[in-house]
C-alpha cells in the first residue's frame, strides 16, 4: 500500500525526531491524500478536461506511469498527454521526475492556468514552497477562482507555518463548495498545527460526516483525537478503515511519536509551533 501524510503534516513531521518507523508513522498518519494505504490515488486535486482515473494498485499504477511515459516520449509537446504523466507520476511519488515534466510544460504554456495549477502542486510536492506560492497564485483569477487551487494554497501556506492564511484559503474554497471533506480535512489539520485541537478535531468530525468524506479524513480525525488524548475514541474511528490490529498499532505509533517528541507534546498544551526557517 501506497501511504501519504497530509502535505501541511509532511512539513511539521520533518521538523521533529521520531524513533517510530517513518513509513508506519505515515501510514498512523494519514491515510491514505488519495493526504493516503492508505490512499486512493484519484488525483482529484486537478482540474481540467485531460484528468484522467489513476490506479490505486502499485501494480497497475506502475504499467500507467509506463504506458503514459511511453505516449510522452513519443510526443512530449503534447499537453493532455503531458499532464497525464505528470499526474501519474504525482501519484507514483515520483516528484522529482514529475518536476520536469511540468517545469517543461510551464515553459511551453506560461499562461495556462492548467498547467500552473499541476506545475505549483509538483514544486510543494518537491519543497520549493516559495515557488509554489507564486505559481499558485496565478493558476486562477479572483473572478474566477479555483476551489482546488484554494485548498492547495492552502497547504502551501501551512507548510510555510502560515496558519492564519491558509485557513483563510480553506475558507474560501468552502465558500465555493461547502462541506466538501477533502478541504474540511486540510483546514481541520491546519487548526490542529495552530495548537487548536479542539476546533480541529469539530472541524474534521463535520469532515467525517460527509457522505464523500474518505479514509485519509478519519485518519486525520483519529490522529487529532490521539494528540488530545482520546486514544479510545482514536482507534474507533481507525478500525472504520483498518483492522482492529492495524488500527491498534496505527493509535501506538501517535502515542509513541508524542511521547518522544517535545513538539508533539507542545502541540497538545497549545504552545507555539515550529516554523520552517524560523526558531521555535
Amino acid at each position: 500500500m501506497i501511504c501519504r501524510v497530509n502535505l501541511g503534516f509532511i512539513m511539521a513531521l520533518s521538523l521533529f525526531p521520531f524513533r517510530v518507523s517513518r513509513a508506519a508513522l505515515l501510514c498512523a498518519l494519514v491515510l491514505v491524500v488519495p493526504v493516503a494505504g492508505c490512499k486512493s490515488s484519484n488525483f482529484g486535486d486537478v482540474t481540467g478536461s485531460t484528468r484522467a482515473q489513476i490506479p490505486s494498485e502499485p501494480g497497475a499504477l506502475n504499467a500507467y506511469i509506463e504506458d503514459w511515459g511511453k505516449k510522452y516520449d513519443a510526443s512530449p509537446a503534447n499537453k493532455s498527454i503531458a499532464l497525464t504523466y505528470g499526474r501519474a507520476l504525482r501519484a507514483g511519488e515520483r516528484s522529482p521526475q514529475a518536476l520536469a515534466v511540468l517545469q517543461t510544460l510551464a515553459l511551453k504554456y506560461p499562461n495556462d492556468m492548467e498547467v500552473l495549477g499541476d506545475y505549483g502542486k509538483v514544486l510543494a510536492d518537491n519543497g520549493r514552497l516559495k515557488e509554489a506560492q507564486d505559481v499558485l497564485t496565478r493558476a486562477h483569477t479572483p473572478e474566477r477562482p479555483n476551489w482546488r487551487i484554494l485548498s492547495a494554497q492552502g497547504s502551501v501556506a501551512d507548510q510555510l507555518g502560515q496558519q492564519e492564511q491558509a485557513q483563510g484559503y480553506y475558507a474560501a474554497a468552502l465558500k465555493i463548495v461547502p462541506d466538501e471533506p477533502s478541504v474540511l480535512s486540510n483546514l481541520g489539520l491546519s487548526y490542529a498545527l495552530s495548537k487548536n485541537l479542539p476546533m480541529a478535531e469539530q472541524v474534521l468530525k463535520q469532515a467525517e460526516a460527509q457522505p464523500r468524506a474518505d479514509q485519509r479524513v478519519r485518519q486525520n480525525l483519529a490522529l487529532v483525537l490521539a494528540l488530545e488524548g482520546k486514544f479510545k475514541e482514536a482507534e474507533q474511528v481507525s478500525a472504520k478503515d483498518l483492522s482492529p490490529q492495524d488500527a491498534a498499532n496505527n493509535v501506538l505509533a501517535i502515542r509513541n511519536m508524542i511521547a518522544q517528541s517535545s513538539t508533539w507534546k507542545d502541540i497538545q498544551l497549545g504552545g507555539k509551533p515550529k516554523v520552517p526557517g524560523k526558531k521555535a
